[in-house]
């Protein structure tokens, strides 16, 4: 008789996420969470809550899809995994904060996720400002994508899990690369959303301040890209070379050029190394 196996998802590389469970899970004793929802399929995570949020759809709900077919990272650039090879989850807010320190919303979410994935995984990320999770080889582990609709924000994150060279960008990289090892995705998911909650709650109580809530703080402890030369493509097609030299106190990128310092609200940043 063969060994039985270790769990009942040995024999499966991607197993599917179970929605009710983690429902359950995550929405027992939470201060924030009100609803989560795994659909199999859809066009755009941020879409569709963008679209219920005009319908009023409350603080506190989670979408997550197994494949998601026309996924937008920032600059209008698209996201694309395989199914079940990643965590594709899109959160509706409705911070009660002035609409500057909304700035910090996808920090926030970033700082969340990169202590879920050290403490879950052992990986050791950064934040590269303002939405992108690194490996330590550079590579892009996660993106993350926040966009406003009325009083709310929708907050996307797209993170590699066990997606494989082939089907990755060469920027890009995954979980189970680094690892080595498979990663159970369900654990992960929670783990991010409790942090989340921990630092979203602590955040609003002050209403947004990045500085009394230790926002600000720890998100410096985990930025590779403060104290970084940079080259930032922005908007207008212009590219401005300089040195990060902080984030400010409504989550802009502060750039230090050759012409004098520059907040930056926006812009698609290349860390720059020197030889």
């Amino acid at each position: 008789m063969p060994d039985a196996p270790s769990s009942r998802w040995s024999d499966l590389e991607r197993p599917a996420l179970d929605g009710p469970a983690l429902a359950a899970a995550l929405i027992r004793n939470s201060g924030l969470w009100r609803s989560l929802e795994v659909v199999p399929e859809i066009g755009s995570t941020n879409a569709e809550l963008l679209a219920r949020a005009g319908q009023d759809a409350p603080d506190g709900t989670v979408l997550i899809a197994e494949h998601q077919v026309t996924g937008r990272g920032r600059l209008d650039r698209v996201w694309t995994s395989p199914p079940r090879a990643g965590l594709t989850v899109s959160l509706l807010l409705r911070p009660d904060v002035p609409a500057a320190r909304r700035g910090w919303l996808p920090l926030l979410t970033g700082v969340a996720l990169a202590e879920s994935v050290a403490e879950m995984t052992g990986v050791l990320p950064s934040l590269k400002w303002p939405n992108d999770l690194l490996a330590a080889d550079g590579r892009k582990l996660a993106g993350i994508l926040a966009e406003v609709s009325g009083t709310a924000v929708v907050v996307g994150v797209g993170l590699n899990v066990s997606t494989t060279a082939a089907e990755l960008p060469d920027t890009g990289t995954s979980l189970s690369r680094v690892t080595g090892a498979t990663v159970d995705r369900a654990p992960l998911l929670l783990a991010f959303l409790r942090a989340l909650e921990r630092r979203y709650l602590r955040w609003t109580d002050v209403l947004g301040d990045p500085v009394s809530s230790g926002l600000a703080q720890d998100y410096l402890a985990w930025s590779s890209t403060v104290g970084t030369e940079v080259a930032v493509s922005l908007p207008d097609g212009s590219t401005l070379e300089g040195t990060a030299q902080a984030v400010d106190w409504d989550g802009r990128l502060v750039v230090a050029t050759a012409q004098g310092t520059v907040e930056l609200a926006s812009g698609d940043v290349r860390h720059v190394r020197r030889v």
